[in-house]
């Protein structure tokens, strides 16, 4: 998701959004550890995704 959209969101949507992409990241590692992840750039993705939305709900504190 872009930053952009992030900025819009209120404070309570970020936190979910951050633990719904927590969720999403366990079951990437999961997939990586049975060896059934076919898309090994989704964990960048995710994690990249879960540092843009720390970034932003820090700015909004």
């Amino acid at each position: 998701m872009a930053t952009n959209d992030l900025i819009n969101k209120s404070a309570d949507e970020l936190k979910q959004h951050l633990l719904d992409l927590r969720k999403e990241q366990f079951n990437l590692r999961m997939q990586k550890g049975t060896g059934q992840l076919n898309q090994p750039h989704q964990l960048r993705r995710v994690r990249r995704d879960i540092a843009r939305t720390k970034f932003v709900l820090g700015g909004k504190k």
